[in-house]
């Protein structure tokens, strides 16, 4: 049975049997920006959850992968007076909204009935409370430091699933000999940001923890940094021309249909290989950036509820539902994701869905887990923005490796 079809099977009537209950209708107008296939089919689970609780759905989709543009619009729409009821958000932008503009709702009556402290790990924790309170309900947890290659692709090049650099290069070499794009990529700003964490973390953890989390001067722009942009050169040689702009999904699209050998993207990339009735270890094979096995940069997408005057019974259903076991497990079977809650079994997960549990699970417990700086959870949007800026230029060739180290160190310096 494919994937994607066991996923939808899943009837959202019977996902929550738990959820605060409705007496009237009312409506959620959620702002979000998962337009892409596999994205919208994972979101139709919580609209069917929230529609069998008499519950509507008022759409705000913003596109764009990196929710900067939703953030824009969100800016504007609360600073009109006309705030959604809920917004996606993630990591240091639920911060910056707890503590600037204090009108984000409390979830504490539906956290502490379901006990969310207790299933929910620390690390996620740190973004869904403020001042001890839970103003965010997780929806899942997606690590960015993966690969997703074409398995015909990868057997034409050898087989090998690559564990190192070298090993790493020496099948993108093969790749481009039989004559495909060995490396699908959009030129975005956060998807170069998204390939530079794994490349940094691939050179070591240490260097990755010192330099985007502890943001030291001597990290940035040491020999370490200087390899890493290297690195991030070497594979803009493997780009096709046509990359600048393109949308993730669309490079994923390229690894899909066999134009490309592989993508290095995060875990939501998943969900158009299921979307196009991929099986994996059949179709196409997942692994983590060669040099990161044991380590996980993640991010974890959520809904903060806007202040209503205290929080609506819509308002606490939509949490409630978000948190419920069974849903997390259906949603991110869909979305390409993990749970997350620790409480949720693999039992319904594909092989990479298992592999990315029990990867998260094994870096929870050994230290190994760090906040993804391309994706909001390493640092403040000021910094993680100027980061952009210097990665995007290298990628782009106006910068060297040895002035790109240069200008992080000054453009971080400039955003703290």
């Amino acid at each position: 049975m494919k994937m994607r079809n066991l996923a939808l099977s899943a009837s959202a009537a019977t996902i929550i049997a738990s959820s605060v209950s409705i007496a009237s209708a009312e409506d959620v107008e959620v702002l979000h920006w998962w337009t892409a296939g596999g994205e919208a089919a994972a979101l139709n689970v919580l609209k069917e959850d929230l529609a069998s609780q008499n519950v509507g759905w008022k759409d705000m989709p913003i596109a764009g992968g990196g929710g900067n543009d939703a953030m824009t619009v969100l800016r504007a729409r609360v600073t009109g007076g006309n705030a959604p009821t809920a917004a996606q958000m993630l990591g240091f932008d639920i911060k910056d909204w707890a503590g600037t503009t204090g009108n984000l709702g409390n979830l504490d009556s539906v956290a502490e009935k379901e006990g969310w402290s207790d299933v929910v790990p620390a690390a996620l924790q740190e973004f869904s409370k403020h001042d001890g309170h839970w103003i965010a309900a997780p929806v899942n947890v997606h690590s960015t430091n993966w690969v997703w290659i074409n398995k015909e692709a990868l057997d034409a090049a050898g087989g090998k699933e690559p564990e190192t650099w070298e090993e790493l290069i020496a099948v993108l070499d093969a790749m481009k000999e039989n004559g495909i794009t060995p490396l699908a990529h959009g030129g975005q700003a956060w998807q170069d940001a998204t390939i530079f964490d794994a490349v940094v973390l691939g050179i070591s953890p240490e260097l990755y923890k010192a330099a985007f989390i502890d943001l030291d001067g001597e990290a940035l722009g040491g020999e370490q940094m200087v390899e890493a942009f290297d690195r991030m050169a070497k594979l803009r040689t493997y780009v096709d021309d046509n990359f600048s702009g393109r949308d993730w999904n669309l490079a994923s699209a390229m690894v899909i249909e066999g134009k490309a050998g592989m993508q290095m993207m995060g875990d939501w990339a998943k969900g158009e290989f299921l979307k196009a009735d991929q099986v994996p270890g059949e179709d196409f094979v997942c692994i983590r950036f060669p040099g990161t096995q044991g380590k996980v940069t993640f991010n974890s997408d959520q809904f903060v509820m806007f202040d209503q005057g205290g929080a609506s019974e819509a308002q606490l259903a939509m949490a409630s539902a978000v948190m419920s076991p069974a849903f997390q497990s259906a949603f991110n079977v869909v979305k390409g994701s993990v749970p997350a809650r620790t409480d949720v079994p693999d039992t319904d997960f594909d092989d990479c869905g298992k592999k990315g549990m029990a990867d998260f699970a094994e870096a929870n417990a050994s230290g190994g887990l760090y906040g993804s700086m391309a994706h909001g959870h390493a640092n403040p949007a000021g910094v993680k923005n100027a980061i952009y800026d210097v990665v995007t230029a290298h990628f782009n060739g106006e910068y060297d490796s040895q002035t790109a180290a240069e200008e992080l160190v000054a453009a971080v310096e400039g955003a703290k």
